[in-house]
Order: C-alpha cells, then sequence, then structure tokens
C-alpha cells in the first residue's frame, strides 16, 4: 500500500512539475508577442519622429504649399479641410452612429434588428476604398465633381458601424433592473434610454466616438475618390477639398526630396493626433467605463 502511495504521489509531482514548465513557457510565449507588438508600435512611431520632427516649423502649419520646384511652402490647406471634413463627417456620423447602436440595444429585436446589426458589422469590416468607389458613384458622379461634401459622406460611412457596435454593447452592459425601475415609476421607455441608460454609459459611449474620430482622421483611400485634393486653400465644401492623409500621399510618392521630407512631416503631426488622442480617451474617460461594467 505505501509503495501505491509513493507511486501515486511521484505520479501527481511529475504531473505538477509539467504543468508548471508548461505554465512558464506560454507564460514566456505570450510575454514575448506583446514585446514583439509594442515593439512594432514603438519602432514606426520613432522611425516617424526622427524623420518628421526634425522639419516642423511655424511656416509648415501656416504656409500653403509651394509650385513644384520652389523649396519651402506647408500644409495649411490640407490641416483645414482635414479638420472640415472631420467636424462634418463627425457632425453627422455621431448621433447617427448613438442612435443606431440604442436602437439595437434598447429595440433590436426581430429580423430587422438583426439586418441592421448584420449590416453594421459588414460595414466595418469594408475597405475603405470600397466604400470611397461607393460614394463617387453615388455623390461625385451626380455632382460631375469632387468635392469635400462626397469625402466627408465617405468618412461618415465608415465612422457610423464603428460607434453603433460600441455604442450597442457598453448599453448592455447597464442593469436591466435600472431600466426597469425607470420603467415602474412611470417614466417613458424613451425618456429611460435617453436619461438613464446612455447618459449612465456615456463616457464609454464617448470613447468609441473619440477612438472613430482618430480612425477617420487617417484615411486615405476613400478622399482619393471624394474629395480629391487642392493645392490651394478651400473652405467651399462642394469644391475639391485638400487632406492631410492625401497630402502626404501625394508628396510622399513625388521625386522631389522638399516633398518628401514634408510628407515625414505631416506623417508625424497625424500620428502624434492620433496618439494623443487615444490617449486623452483612456486618461479621461477611463473612471466612467469602470462605473458602467459594474
Amino acid at each position: 500500500m505505501s509503495i501505491l502511495r509513493k507511486q501515486i504521489g511521484d505520479f501527481t509531482r511529475l504531473r505538477y512539475k509539467r504543468r508548471k514548465a508548461l505554465s512558464l513557457w506560454m507564460t514566456f510565449v505570450l510575454g514575448l508577442a506583446a514585446v514583439a507588438a509594442s515593439a512594432s508600435l514603438l519602432a514606426v512611431f520613432s522611425y516617424v519622429v526622427l524623420r518628421g520632427a526634425p522639419e516642423l516649423t511655424l511656416s509648415f502649419f501656416m504656409n500653403l504649399p509651394k509650385p513644384v520646384g520652389e523649396p519651402g511652402g506647408g500644409m495649411l490647406n490640407a490641416f483645414v479641410g482635414s479638420l472640415l471634413m472631420v467636424l462634418l463627417a463627425s457632425a453627422i456620423g455621431i448621433p447617427w452612429g448613438i442612435a443606431t447602436g440604442m436602437y439595437l440595444s434598447e429595440y433590436g429585436r426581430g429580423r430587422f434588428a438583426f439586418c441592421v446589426r448584420f449590416c453594421a458589422e459588414m460595414l466595418s469590416s469594408v475597405p475603405s476604398i470600397v466604400i470611397g468607389l461607393f460614394v463617387y458613384v453615388l455623390i461625385v458622379k451626380p455632382m460631375q465633381r469632387f468635392s469635400g461634401i462626397a469625402g466627408a459622406f465617405a468618412l461618415t460611412l465608415i465612422m457610423v458601424p464603428l460607434i453603433a457596435r460600441n455604442t450597442e454593447e457598453l448599453l448592455k452592459l447597464v442593469p436591466q433592473h435600472i431600466r426597469e425601475a425607470g420603467l415602474a415609476l412611470g417614466v417613458p421607455r424613451w425618456k429611460v434610454t435617453l436619461w438613464i441608460v446612455l447618459r449612465g454609459s456615456l463616457s464609454g459611449v464617448m470613447t468609441g466616438v473619440i477612438l472613430g474620430i482618430a480612425r477617420i482622421s487617417g484615411e486615405t483611400a476613400p478622399l482619393l475618390f471624394t474629395a480629391l485634393n487642392n493645392r490651394f486653400l478651400s473652405l467651399a465644401p462642394d469644391q475639391p477639398m485638400a487632406s492631410l492623409p492625401v497630402q502626404i500621399y501625394t508628396y510622399a510618392i513625388s521625386p522631389f526630396e522638399d516633398w518628401n521630407r514634408q510628407a515625414w512631416s505631416g506623417a508625424f503631426v497625424l500620428i502624434l493626433f492620433v496618439f494623443v488622442l487615444n490617449i486623452m480617451t483612456r486618461a479621461i474617460f477611463k473612471p466612467g467605463l469602470g462605473r458602467v461594467r459594474d
């Protein structure tokens, strides 16, 4: 009997050592993957900073592009154009996306809701260049010209499914008894949804909104087919409009060294904007997300 107990004990210790060794090995592999992912981001960010930061001057932000062959100039038209199109896309896409997410979370039952949810998921996975081609056929061809309106609408189509899915998932985290308490007090359901459920999840919803803005700020492909570009400062939304991603693309593939340097500076400004926006999102809205989950 003692021999059997000893064999069982040896077998148990052997299994424990194997499980511990396997656990340590998997922890090492997962840590290595995390370090590799972080190192890739750090490498990209560092290289863009090294190439783009030295060329940043006040004239880069305040001046328009110079003609081909003349050194200097800036990207004022691209900064203003990107700002206008992102603001216009946000003004349309944020209410649209939040309203869609509210419907899917609070009223989304049946086949119609299934179709809406499926379409939102599919739209979020469609390549942005396909959205650009769609808006080109829908808006650019009937207008017979490229325009900032078409570019903003393409960005809106990219933003809406992201915000909608984020809003839906966050509103589902609100406990059901909170809704029932509001309804028991005689509050209409739409007021419960708007003033209790949405208001309680506002921090998380705003996180998704800001991340959606960061996503569309760097889109290039849809703007090539919609807003095209403009080397002049244009504030008319029904005319071709410059944008920072397209300007970077144009300068990066050009044979002129001065334009290449400005492309790196524009890339640095763009990646810095997205980086700061993500950091601000997590710093400001992280406590709110915790309260919603609780």
